[in-house]
């Protein structure tokens, strides 16, 4: 199993795991920057700060699934 995880992260490392490796790189940038977005209007609403950064890392990682679902390895 840890030989599968190390291998397929030197792939990913190398440019090698995905067919487009840009559009991964822009689709992670976007899910990164919504769920920053997410913590800050969080924030401003009110909520704790530790409340606003779980709540929007929940949110952002539901969001992944729908993001890279289109994806195509190589």
């Amino acid at each position: 199993m840890w030989h599968f995880a190390f291998a397929s992260m030197k792939l990913l490392v190398a440019g090698k795991l995905f067919q487009h490796p840009a559009t991964v790189l822009g689709l992670s940038v976007l899910g990164a920057t919504i769920t920053a977005l997410l913590a800050i209007g969080l924030t401003f609403a009110g909520l704790p700060l530790s409340a606003a950064a779980g709540l929007a890392a929940l949110m952002g990682g539901a969001l992944q699934p729908f993001l890279f679902r289109n994806l195509k390895y190589r």
